[in-house]
């Protein structure tokens, strides 16, 4: 579930803040933009930072039963379960 902001958590009325149009004049309160500056602009990359131990995406095909099973659980049934098979002993198949 995604919660929103509310607006007084923002402290801005952002409504008020859409609908500014910039006005020529307010243009001339800008600085100029030059070479220097530009050449020490840094670009950051939004989202989260690099995990150390990534999750790999694989495909695996389970009951539909065993799927709601852990769906009913509510939210981050995916990591419950990642975190329940991590913790099950390794059953290797003999030949």
């Amino acid at each position: 579930m995604n919660k929103r902001a509310s607006p007084r958590t923002l402290g801005s009325d952002l409504a008020r803040v859409d609908a500014h149009v910039v006005k020529p004049a307010e243009y001339k309160d800008l600085p100029e933009l030059t070479d220097d500056m530009l050449s020490r602009a840094v670009v950051k990359k939004g989202g989260r930072p690099k995990s150390e131990n990534p999750r790999q995406l694989i495909s695996l095909r389970l009951p539909t039963d065993v799927i709601a099973k852990w769906r009913a659980t509510g939210p981050g049934w995916q990591t419950r379960m990642a975190d329940r098979l991590a913790r099950a002993p390794v059953v290797r198949a003999s030949n």
